[in-house]
């Protein structure tokens, strides 16, 4: 079986070293670059099974080449960075990124989280087109349809622009509609992890996933928070 790839995306040369170092170590094959330019070229080249990208590069912010990545690869991105503040990890998430760790971080930590993303990986060709939907492939409630095939989710017919974990999040509470799904059951499902630590990821996409139907008009159903359990989607 052929080794993952891992492109790094980081202008400090002591991080970058180490975080090269220690996945080579776990078996992974690891390429490296220093600014969001370069990493678009690499993607372009060579599209990676994974991104472990820097949010403060020297020429572009971390979280516009997250967006552009995502708009040409299905590859995982893991987010590295050195601010905390809720806001840039909302944004982050929002472009597409799958999960992200804070700097100073545990070399062991970042080996572990990015194993679990590989498990299943996500940069087969694509499929080819499906046929047209099964009646039972498009879920409606109320207001809201979510489309499994097309992968869309129209508010009174109109399409909601969603990443592709959002709408995993929305299909999994759809399926499901009126009972409660635990955030660890959604971690499994979405992320393919049990890493308790994740935990965080699934509430911070939900508030994405919640702003953006807010946003679009949409009054019913709605997604409750079970607190300290998960969530369910009600009428």
């Amino acid at each position: 079986m052929a080794e993952q790839s891992v492109l790094v995306v980081e202008d400090t040369d002591e991080i970058r070293e180490l975080v090269c170092t220690v996945l080579r170590r776990a078996g992974f094959d690891v390429r490296a670059v220093g600014s969001g330019a370069a990493c678009l070229d690499e993607v372009r080249r060579q599209p990676p099974d994974l991104i472990v990208l820097d949010l403060g590069l020297p020429d572009a912010d971390g979280t516009e080449v997250c967006r552009q990545v995502r708009a040409e690869t299905a590859c995982y991105v893991l987010m590295l960075t050195a601010r905390a503040e809720e806001v840039d990890l909302l944004i982050g998430l929002a472009v597409g990124a799958d999960g992200y760790m804070a700097k100073p971080f545990s070399p062991r930590e970042l080996v572990a989280r990015v194993q679990a993303m590989l498990r299943f990986p996500r940069t087969a060709p694509a499929p080819a087109p499906a046929p047209a939907a099964a009646p039972d492939a498009v879920r409606r409630l109320a207001e809201l349809e979510v489309d499994e095939d097309s992968r869309e989710v129209r508010v009174d017919g109109e399409v909601v622009d969603l990443t592709r974990t959002e709408f995993d999040l929305l299909a999994a509470l759809a399926s499901r509609p009126g009972r409660v799904l635990q955030r660890e059951t959604l971690l499994r499902e979405v992320w393919q992890t049990d890493w308790e630590g994740s935990v965080r990821l699934v509430e911070a996409h939900m508030s994405n996933l919640r702003r953006k139907l807010h946003a679009a008009g949409l009054s019913s159903p709605e997604i409750k928070t079970v607190r300290g359990v998960g969530y369910r989607l009600v009428a």
